[in-house]
């Protein structure tokens, strides 16, 4: 396709969002787009130079010129929601470029560092703006110590809601770092057993077993947290028939849940401009 690589990614991204009703979740956009694209582990394991993995990169590069472009809301974070014109969009690879150009034209009109800067830099080697933040978040967390992720994972998982946390990881630990409790409701109960990984790789189907293996006895759910990712036959594993499931939470879902219990972050409001607001008044 004509232009930045990130373009071949708007059109699957609004079919995926139109198929489910014009809205997602955007962890599991971007892992339907690459699901339907077949992307394979290896072009997934590609990172740009701030250690994010390039293709999901991409992916969110073409998010951030389809909100640009009008066809998503942006209104809710973590959520790609189609606008009324992008549920009615059937984009062509012309019509994709020609957003691309509109795009790039009214921000040339800006005199701001940050458009300055996308009008002209590599797009797949650098984050988009609203998404710095999480390639910086997730180095802070990988330059850890392992005792002090663990830490972070027990604060993390106290927010979520889950009680009596022991860190249990060190010597012996058989891969189990920390246990919990989990309330249903006022009588009911689940032991909860996490591992930390605080890994720059991604995490594979063995990890997964082994944890499996380790949990057996000491909880009814497990739960991995990895600053990496997940491959698929990692997911699969988790979740397959006939064993304990495990619940996983790679570095993009760590990402979506400090931002929600605005754990290190602040939010931060910008305005835009809504020309389309004062055309009623002209």
């Amino acid at each position: 396709m004509k232009g930045p690589q990130f373009l071949q990614y708007i059109t699957p991204i609004l079919n995926i969002l139109q198929a489910n009703g014009g809205a997602g979740n955007s962890s599991s956009v971007i892992d339907q787009v690459i699901e339907n694209l077949r992307i394979t582990e290896d072009d997934l394991a590609e990172t740009t130079s701030n250690g994010q993995s390039r293709i999901r990169n991409q992916i969110q590069w073409a998010r951030f010129y389809l909100f640009k472009g009008g066809l998503i809301d942006n209104s809710e974070r973590g959520i790609w929601r189609l606008t009324k014109e992008g549920l009615d969009a059937k984009h062509t690879e012309i019509d994709v470029h020609k957003m691309f150009k509109a795009v790039q034209e009214k921000g040339g009109n800006s005199k701001t560092k940050k458009e300055e800067i996308h009008s002209k830099t590599k797009f797949d080697d650098t984050a988009t703006e609203d998404e710095e933040h999480s390639a910086e978040l997730l180095n802070i967390i990988k330059s850890m110590s392992p005792a002090g992720f663990e830490k972070l994972c027990k604060r993390l998982l106290t927010e979520i809601g889950i009680h009596n946390i022991v860190i249990t990881g060190g010597a012996g630990d058989q891969g189990i770092d920390g246990l919990g409790l989990v309330k249903l409701n006022d009588v009911v109960s689940l032991n909860i057993v996490f591992q930390c990984k605080r890994y720059r790789d991604s995490v594979v189907p063995h990890h997964v077993r082994d944890f499996r293996g380790a949990m057996q006895g000491r909880g009814e759910k497990g739960l991995i947290i990895t600053t990496g990712r997940f491959t698929k036959e990692s997911k699969y594993e988790a979740n397959r028939d006939g064993v304990t499931p495990i619940e996983l939470i790679d570095g993009e879902r760590l990402v979506e849940l400090f931002e929600k219990y605005e754990l290190g972050l602040k939010p931060v409001t910008i305005y835009e401009i809504d020309n389309d607001f004062f055309k009623g008044f002209s």
